[in-house]
């Protein structure tokens, strides 16, 4: 009986982080309440979120916990391969080692995915932004992704390092975002639109890591 309660609970608490995630990704964080979420979800109880979650940021950091941590897993086999190998990766790697795992995961997911404009939604609001960005900071591969970037970029200044590696994950977010919307509306097979989305992030990210410095930019 306790077993089966348990079951329960976990069923629950996945209806409930799945309805959210879309409801968020359709309407905004702000625009959706918990109580909505509970009724969407099939929930007798309306204050099912608060007793399984508690506060809606709470909902939130879980939702993006569950879909990170595997996210991770694929990344920290991309990173012990490189590592392992004997010749350096080139940016190119590394900048693989962050697309990759993203594109295939939402690949996964299929044409009904919401992760990536969730994460978006969530990016663009200052009081969650902190959520996401802590999870991320977290993850133990990012720490040699960030030094193998750096180290394939000897000839910028750390200043323009910086700022281009913060707009890598704006282009990782929208164009990520941008594609499920469209695989949303259309008929055409994720695993085939994320793989050509995955080639031409690593094409646009990699030429942007690369780019000279113009001496006039201020830096």
């Amino acid at each position: 009986m306790v077993a089966t309660r348990g079951r329960q609970a976990v069923g629950t608490k996945e209806a409930i982080m799945a309805t959210a995630e879309r409801l968020f990704a359709e309407h905004g964080v702000t625009a959706v309440s918990s109580r909505q979420i509970s009724e969407a979800a099939g929930q007798g109880n309306n204050a099912a979120v608060g007793y399984h979650f508690g506060a809606k940021s709470d909902l939130i950091r879980a939702i993006v916990h569950r879909h990170d941590a595997q996210i991770e897993q694929s990344r920290r086999l991309l990173v012990e391969r490189i590592e392992a190998a004997d010749a350096g990766a080139g940016v190119r790697g590394w900048v693989e080692c962050l697309v990759l795992p993203l594109t295939e995961h939402l690949a996964a997911i299929g044409r009904t995915s919401w992760y990536a404009r969730f994460s978006l939604q969530i990016s663009t609001d200052p009081a969650l932004r902190e959520i996401a960005t802590d999870e991320v900071l977290a993850a133990p591969s990012l720490g040699p992704i960030l030094q193998g970037l750096r180290a394939g970029m000897p000839d910028l200044p750390e200043d323009v390092r910086r700022e281009r590696l913060q707009m890598v994950r704006s282009m990782l977010m929208h164009t990520c975002a941008d594609r499920e919307r469209a695989l949303a509306a259309s008929g055409e097979p994720p695993k085939a639109a994320w793989a050509r989305t995955a080639t031409l992030l690593v094409d646009a990210v990699t030429g942007l890591l690369l780019a000279p410095a113009t001496p006039e930019s201020g830096f």
